[in-house]
């Protein structure tokens, strides 16, 4: 209901502004004519746009008056049933009167009016949340006021409509392509291309039919009161939290639901008052490279909305230089101000109106992980921060980027179409046109290429889906390229080349036609838009980067190895900074044609004597790799696990397969059926493998560790230094670990002996059972080291099989009933306090016992912080995220002393 009378001389607001505020919550922080209430460090309270606005203004740099409502406000309206909070309106109402005196200007006035717009603001940037509503208090009195004060109806009507239109869509929910579509109708009866290019009657006529259209859709005349306008948008700005956007976005990325958001209101300036205005946002350094230069575009004569939704392509910031030098020199050294108190690359946005400067925002810029590890060796050589910060600055997740692969130059690809190289890297999918086809084909299994004129909040599950991301609109900071950086997307932008036809599913560049399902390619580098699957290589990696690896072996307790079967995953590993190999998979070497071949014959074998026979076929294979690999390791120490999986694995599964194997053995397809379902399990997780092969079966371990021994004695002869430790696996029982050590030892012994030399050898086992941990002090009477295999005791404490979890565990997370994925993130209530048992209990009886993790989790950050706080010795994660395990085992030390209170005063 309107806060009005019918006549609109004054709002009713009077009654409440008039009494004294009682003592309580303060749900309003004011900021204004050089001095805010707030301050950088009050982004829990006021969010990240709250707080930079503040604290500019605290450093005298020219901001238009405003206030934020608190994120504790929007709590409360949850909290509530969606009402404001008791004095929440009355403390809006009497800042808005600040803001009227600081600008010189009546909200609501027919007169003078002031206009403001409204912003969400959350303590984490966030792209699924609510649009800005940007010149509110507009209605078709206080238009006239507007048109009198500026003497610009053809500015006043423009404004008006885009007031119309960002209501509309964003606080109730129309369509904006509806409105989007009648200002192209406009445009297209005078023949324009922009909408600067209409006149002041065009405008007119528009807002006439926009207000239209919102009374068809929602019911309602268009809101006359600003009063009721600004209640409005502020409920939007509240239930904007819960959105669907925001909520996909707060799950990708880790943030927690009950944050709630703050919401900004701000005078307005205006970027769209003729050609001595203007509008653009930027980086303090280049967001995709870390390069040390003002990094901006801009728009003449335009609004914010212009810049960030992609219907004109902006400007370089150069462009600013050669038409307005003073207001240039002004940017640039706000921005070197900013930079240099916080100590950070800024993202910020501007508005001139008629040749005054106006910042509009600024926070910590997203950038790509190549530009963070840039910036951040680069702030730590200009003395801006210390190694410390500049770790804790590089989200562990984030070099997971640098590891995506790029194009092989030596390629020869066709280039179809080129734009704006947003977000570095390549990919390789299907063409799809809409967020939600993106999100079911890639259910199916397929990889996509999300392809929009320009994207939108409402695109971030497509986005976070896709391989890549392609836009017809837009510029270097627009919402595609912003986002796409954030999530470390292959993403090109502004790609005038190609024309999206979304009804018929299909773009064109050229005479060429891309259909939905067609292959194409994405160079994040260079812009280029490629016909079908070019192949991809790995990138090459910065010189900060092997900084950064340094600094974190400097910085970190935990040790980092990798789990590697070949010596190219060696070598991986090796380049990447591993501290050694934590899990050598020693089954993943038979599945070449000839080794199978033999290890099938071990299994059909009748007696002892048959299966030694085949397994002297298979140990020089063996013997060969780890000769690789220790080579490739120098020195560093390789820990193999002996055969885990159950022997039914190797054998054939299908009649074709089994026939092909009779053939090729020269054994009837009658005993290799018979042996099948002899080793078949009703549960081969818990059945004949591991150690209880080995306890079986000696001969199997004996050969094994014979390899291993004689490829260090080998290598041991010719100088080179090698460190096998051998684990025995799936122990659940001390005495099955003795048996197998006494076979380990004898045999390394005997190896020994026939080289005549000594080699450094350790014996440990593989914690994967609840029972081997909470026996761990027996067992580590026999044991050397631990390494915890999270995979499967994960699987063994919660009693379900990662295979089959698959199906549900996704219902259980999106549902609250688990917090995390355990198969991802170790469960540290339940997986986590069993591993705790068994390092405390094995350190009880060996207390210089070694203990680390092999599991998948070793690559996990949040796993990896876990195992830093349990004192384990080391992680051990795949080759490709060393890097991240690295980068993690540094965060887990240095907030272990405190040290995250130091990554941003942002």
């Amino acid at each position: 209901m309107a806060l009005t009378s019918k006549k609109q001389k004054k709002p009713l607001k009077k009654a409440s502004t008039s009494k004294k505020l009682t003592s309580g919550k303060k749900y309003v922080y004011y900021f204004g004519d050089g001095k805010a209430e707030g301050t950088a460090q009050m982004k829990d309270l006021l969010g990240g746009k709250g707080a930079g606005l503040a604290e500019m203004t605290n450093l005298g740099i020219p901001v238009p008056s405003g206030f934020t409502i608190t994120t504790e406000a929007c709590r409360e309206y949850f909290s509530l049933g969606k009402k404001f909070p008791d004095r929440m309106w009355e403390e809006v109402l009497n800042n808005l009167k600040n803001v009227e005196k600081s600008m010189n200007s009546e909200f609501g006035n027919p007169e003078n009016p002031l206009l403001i717009s409204v912003r969400s603001g959350a303590k984490f940037s966030m792209p699924g949340m609510m649009d800005t509503v940007l010149n509110l208090g507009l209605n078709d009195e206080t238009l006239k006021g507007l048109i009198k004060k500026t003497k610009n109806e053809k500015f006043a009507y423009d404004t008006y409509r885009r007031f119309i239109t960002m209501f509309g869509s964003i606080v109730t929910n129309i369509d904006r392509k509806k409105f989007e579509d009648l200002l192209e109708e406009a445009k297209k009866a005078k023949d324009v291309q922009l909408d600067t290019e209409l006149d002041a009657k065009d405008f007119k006529t528009l807002v006439k039919k926009y207000k239209e259209l919102y009374k068809k859709e929602t019911g309602t005349n268009f809101p006359s009161d600003p009063y009721e306008q600004l209640r409005m948008a502020i409920k939007a700005v509240f239930d904007s939290w819960y959105g669907d956007r925001a909520a996909t976005y707060r799950r990708l990325h880790g943030i927690p639901d009950d944050l709630g958001t703050a919401c900004n209101i701000v005078a307005m300036v205006f970027g769209n008052m003729g050609e001595n205005s203007g509008t653009g946002v930027g980086f303090t350094r280049d967001p995709s490279t870390g390069e040390k230069k003002f990094f901006a575009e801009f728009l003449v004569n335009a609004q914010g909305e212009d810049v960030v939704s992609g219907i004109r392509t902006p400007l370089k910031i150069e462009e600013l230089k050669r038409r307005m030098p003073k207001i240039y020199s002004q940017l640039e050294k706000i921005c070197n101000k900013l930079e240099k108190h916080y100590k950070d690359m800024l993202d910020i946005e501007f508005t001139i109106q008629e040749g005054k400067l106006y910042m509009l925002q600024t926070r910590v810029g997203k950038r790509t992980a190549a530009a963070a590890i840039k910036i951040a060796v680069d702030m730590v050589n200009e003395k801006l921060i210390d190694k410390k910060i500049a770790l804790l600055r590089i989200e562990p997740e984030q070099l997971n980027q640098l590891l995506h692969p790029t194009i092989d130059l030596k390629a020869e690809v066709k280039v179809i179409a080129k734009g704006l190289p947003a977000s570095p890297g390549a990919a390789v999918g299907r063409v799809v046109f809409s967020a939600q086809d993106a999100e079911e084909w890639v259910e199916k299994g397929e990889r996509v290429i999300l392809v929009r004129n320009e994207t939108s909040p409402e695109d971030i599950g497509g986005m976070a889906v896709a391989q890549g991301i392609l836009t017809a609109r837009g510029g270097m900071t627009s919402h595609a390229a912003v986002v796409g950086r954030g999530m470390g997307k292959c993403c090109v932008v502004g790609c005038g080349e190609i024309t999206i036809r979304e009804e018929e599913k299909c773009f064109t560049a050229g005479e060429i036609t891309v259909k939905e399902g067609d292959y194409i390619t994405l160079n994040g580098t260079t812009g280029e838009v490629i016909l079908g699957q070019a192949p991809l290589v790995m990138p090459k990696l910065s010189k900060e980067f092997y900084t950064i690896m340094q600094w974190t072996d400097e910085l970190s307790k935990l040790k980092v190895r990798a789990n590697a079967d070949t010596p190219k995953d060696a070598r991986v590993a090796r380049d990447f900074g591993a501290s050694g190999i934590g899990l050598c998979r020693t089954e993943h070497m038979f599945f070449d044609p000839d080794r199978i071949r033999a290890f099938r014959e071990m299994i059909l074998s009748d007696n002892i004597d048959q299966r030694k026979k085949a397994l002297d076929k298979i140990k020089p294979y063996q013997k060969k790799d780890f000769i690789g690999i220790f080579k490739e390791m120098k020195g560093l120490p390789v820990t193999i696990r002996l055969l885990d999986p159950p022997l039914h694995e190797f054998l054939p599964k299908t009649d074709e397969e089994i026939e092909i194997l009779s053939n090729e053995m020269g054994v009837s397809i009658r005993r290799i059926k018979s042996k099948i379902k002899a080793l078949e399990e009703f549960n081969p997780m818990l059945g004949h493998r591991g150690c209880r092969l080995g306890v079986t079966y000696p001969e199997i371990y004996e050969m094994q560790v014979r390899a291993i021994m004689e490829a260090a004695c080998e290598l041991a002869k010719k100088k080179i230094k090698v460190i096998p430790e051998i684990m025995i696996p799936l122990v659940a029982h001390v005495n099955e670990l003795k048996l197998m050590k006494e076979l380990t030892v004898k045999t390394s012994e005997d190896v020994m002996k026939q080289y005549r030399i000594k080699v450094e050898y350790k014996v440990g086992t593989m914690i994967e059972l609840a029972r081997a941990a909470i026996t761990a002090d027996q067992i580590a009477t026999e044991a050397e080291f631990f390494s915890f295999g999270t995979n499967d005791l994960t699987q063994s404490v919660f009693g379900l099989s990662r295979d089959d979890a698959g199906k549900f565990l996704p219902f259980y997370i999106d549902n609250k009933i688990i917090e995390d994925d355990p198969f991802i993130t170790i469960d540290t209530e339940g997986v986590g306090q069993i591993m705790e048992i068994g390092v405390k209990k094995g350190r009880k009886t060996n207390k210089n016992l070694k203990v680390g993790i092999c599991g998948e989790h070793g690559g996990d950050p949040k796993s990896i912080e876990f195992c830093h706080k349990i004192n384990l010795n080391y992680v051990s994660c795949s080759p490709y995220r060393v890097p991240i395990a690295k980068l993690a085992a540094a965060h887990a030390n240095l907030k272990g002393k405190g040290a995250e209170v130091i990554k941003s005063t942002v």
